[in-house]
């Protein structure tokens, strides 16, 4: 007997979900136990937020990928990190990088006037592509050297606070392993 096609969709997707949910999981544990310099991290991390200022949709990762490569950083962290700019940050991020554009290239216009022909609508367009992307160029350049910046200090921040819990658990086991131990030689005296 077969299932009614709803039935099928439906465990598809639950199947898709929990397939998606394993992945996130695994990427997640792979990035928590990373052992790679912070150095190499924030490297990776840095290209990631660079590419992810320009308004190059679909060519962010693969271009955060090779910049990563180039630069010898995390290819995993570059790739994340060009969520930056996603469906929620892209209104404020591009208009960011705009008006930053705007203001350097000294740029009169808000918007294109009236397109009478072609020829004004592409050097209209032109003028604002290039606004947007001198402002996208500061605005990833400096976002990328703080979060340089950050990820190395967050990554050492995290591995002495970790390495001092696991010092922390061995003092710990060896004090309770001790503490049984004399237990037991005082209960054996007996």
């Amino acid at each position: 007997m077969t299932q009614p096609l709803g039935s099928r969709l439906l465990n598809q997707l639950i199947q898709l979900i929990e397939r998606g949910w394993r992945i996130t999981r695994y990427y997640y544990w792979r990035l928590i136990r990373l052992q790679d310099p912070p150095q190499y991290i924030a490297r990776g991390v840095a290209v990631g937020v660079f590419a992810g200022c320009f308004p190059l949709f679909g060519m962010q990762t693969p271009i955060s990928i090779l910049l990563a490569i180039l630069l010898r950083g995390h290819k995993l962290c570059a790739a994340i990190c060009t969520w930056i700019s996603n469906p929620l940050t892209y209104v404020p991020i591009y208009w960011l990088n705009f008006q930053i554009g705007r203001s350097l290239l000294r740029s009169s216009h808000d918007a294109p006037s009236q397109w009478d022909s072609l020829d004004v609508f592409l050097d209209e367009t032109g003028e604002l592509f290039a606004d947007l992307l001198v402002g996208s160029l500061v605005t990833g350049t400096l976002l990328s050297l703080a979060s340089y910046i950050g990820t190395v200090r967050l990554v050492k921040a995290w591995r002495a606070k970790r390495d001092q819990e696991r010092q922390q658990n061995q003092e710990k086991k060896k004090q309770d392993h001790h503490n049984a131990r004399r237990s037991h030689l005082i209960s054996s005296n007996r």
